[in-house]
């Protein structure tokens, strides 16, 4: 559920069809919502910074990249839109590295 609402007013936000402060507030409400999440708490807002740094209009890499960093470990994937875009943020790598 998360993921997809932020993304979703990340998308928003980012098409002009919310204000960034509304989606924020949105979010906001979200996350103080009296629902037990089993992540880390500021993972979400990381993703929607990360996305926001990166242009990228959705958060769904940016939950990666961001849960990537909290771990403090390597994101695999074969995304090479997602591993040029995020390189310089967290430790990407393809499928055929070690």
């Amino acid at each position: 559920m998360w993921p997809e609402v932020r993304s979703a007013l990340r998308q928003a936000a980012w098409r002009g069809a919310l204000t960034r402060e509304h989606a924020l507030e949105s979010l906001e409400r979200l996350e103080s919502a009296p629902i037990e999440a089993n992540a880390y708490s500021t993972l979400g807002r990381d993703a929607w910074l990360l996305a926001e740094q990166l242009r990228w209009a959705k958060t769904y890499d940016a939950e990666y990249v961001a849960l990537a960093r909290h771990l403090r470990c390597r994101l695999l994937t074969a995304d090479e839109r997602l591993r040029r875009g995020a390189a310089h943020l967290a430790e990407v790598i393809g499928p055929t590295e070690r």
